[in-house]
């Protein structure tokens, strides 16, 4: 999970809210920690922070997600992912995880979220080997993710 838009955690000063200068330090650390190999369970804490704190952060909805997926928490990452998706709907890694956590719950539409992140590639083409980097850590972190995996093989494809 990096600061910049291809992880997990896209930039913190997204337009959907800037942080406050508290949560930004916090989300910084976070992200620092997770970075340096931090389990999931270390610093979803943080993120529970962020998101009460600055509940317009797209970038602290966007990595609950990924830290409730890798954690195997579908249904509480289908709601943060709706969130961040719904603050910043062009954030790549926001729609990858609203997919998984769509595949991981049963829900249906999840080829829409895929192909909208398969034109978002098209036009910013510097973010494909940040989500493919994103995705490879998800699937180190949780190995045999198998929704992970058909969303990345839906991507490539």
């Amino acid at each position: 999970m990096t600061a910049s838009t291809s992880s997990p955690a896209p930039a913190a000063d997204s337009d959907a809210g800037a942080p406050s200068s508290e949560a930004a330090s916090l989300f910084d650390q976070a992200i620092s920690r997770y970075q340096q190999g931090a389990a999931p369970e270390e610093v979803i804490d943080d993120f529970l922070r962020i998101t009460a704190q600055q509940p317009r952060l797209s970038a602290g909805w966007t990595c609950l997600a990924w830290l409730q997926l890798l954690l195997d928490q579908p249904h509480a990452a289908l709601r943060s992912a709706r969130t961040a998706v719904r603050l910043n709907p062009q954030d790549p890694q926001a729609r990858i995880n609203l997919s998984v956590a769509m595949l991981e719950t049963g829900q249906k539409g999840v080829r829409e979220h895929v192909e909208l992140v398969q034109r978002v590639l098209v036009m910013a083409p510097e973010l494909a080997t940040e989500l493919t980097d994103s995705m490879a850590d998800g699937l180190r972190r949780r190995p045999g993710w198998q929704a992970l995996e058909k969303v990345r093989n839906w991507l490539q494809g």
